[in-house]
């Protein structure tokens, strides 16, 4: 709550990455809409290594308005990384996550500061339909969550969105407990407990630029997220070596029925061998990405660091 004026306050934080084409339409159409609340309101834009001319902008728009907060890391640190720094530097009573292109609609804003006035801590924007991601992103995206929902104890509400938000006692959970380096924030957000409820909506299309997720990032960012909130894989070794085992005896027994004189049995010994060496090197595999999670956890690198900071008192 702010003191000076004994209202509550929202914090919205806008991850951005090359997107000088949409800073300025992005403050045309939030700023009338956060001026109609009934909360104050701050803008914390992370700009996370943008190699364009961001970084200018923003800092422009900061010294036109007090409200508008910029926090500038000293390289590309990602996405999730730029959203932990917002609510890290956040001070309002709620706070709302989104992008910088527009494809969140910032005319959601009303509804949610709603929903956090009913008592809700968490606020997860549900996207309906996004027709400029493409067939391939959709159905994969749709994918993802059927696998993780099924080999996780976790439910995950299918096509929540990286544009949520939380009260201030939910960020103070994330800011505290949940700094893992390997992360997926909008799961650990529904992952968290307190009272919860969703918003559905309809991605618009992008403002400007181009999407930074190419499929081989989003491929990464799934496989870290299924180490993040599974231990299945892991449990494939055992039911490797269960089916390796079904495999050999029904081997053994087809050669034993079926053989004359004396076979040769060199392709059977082939297969056999190839496929018990890929079943192998595939437990192998997934016993490695485990052991690289818990390696970046060990090495207790930061997640973020700031270059510099602007309109920020403390």
């Amino acid at each position: 709550m702010d003191r000076a004026s004994g209202r509550k306050r929202l914090s919205v934080v806008v991850s951005v990455y090359n997107e000088e084409n949409a800073l300025n339409e992005f403050c045309r159409q939030t700023i009338p809409i956060l001026e109609k609340l009934d909360w104050d309101w701050e803008l914390l834009f992370v700009n996370d290594g943008s190699g364009d001319g961001s970084r200018e902008i923003l800092e422009s728009l900061a010294e036109q308005d007090s409200r508008i907060k910029v926090i500038s890391f000293s390289r590309n640190f990602g996405h999730e990384a730029a959203m932990i720094a917002g609510l890290d530097y956040s001070r309002g009573d709620g706070i709302v996550c989104m992008d910088a292109d527009l494809q969140h609609p910032p005319e959601y804003l009303p509804e949610i500061v709603k929903k956090l006035e009913a008592g809700f801590e968490i606020v997860t924007m549900v996207r309906t339909s996004n027709t400029s991601a493409g067939w391939m992103k959709n159905v994969t995206s749709a994918a993802f969550y059927k696998l993780i929902n099924r080999i996780s104890d976790v439910h995950f509400e299918p096509n929540a969105s990286d544009f949520f938000a939380v009260g201030r006692k939910a960020a103070d959970v994330l800011k505290r407990n949940y700094r893992e380096r390997v992360r997926f924030l909008r799961g650990y957000v529904q992952n968290i407990g307190f009272a919860k409820t969703s918003i559905e909506y309809e991605a618009h299309p992008r403002v400007a630029g181009e999407s930074k997720y190419s499929l081989a990032k989003l491929l990464r960012f799934s496989v870290n997220t299924i180490m993040c909130f599974s231990n299945m894989p892991l449990k494939l070794g055992i039911y490797a070596g269960i089916f390796s085992a079904l495999i050999g005896i029904i081997v053994l027994v087809y050669t034993l029925i079926t053989r004359q004189g004396a076979p040769s049995g060199y392709a059977t010994i082939v297969v056999l061998i190839c496929f018990m060496f890929a079943m192998l090197f595939a437990v192998v595999g997934i016993i490695g990405e485990y052991i690289s999670v818990l390696f970046n956890e060990l090495k207790d690198r930061p997640i973020y660091i700031v270059d510099d900071i602007k309109n920020f008192e403390d």
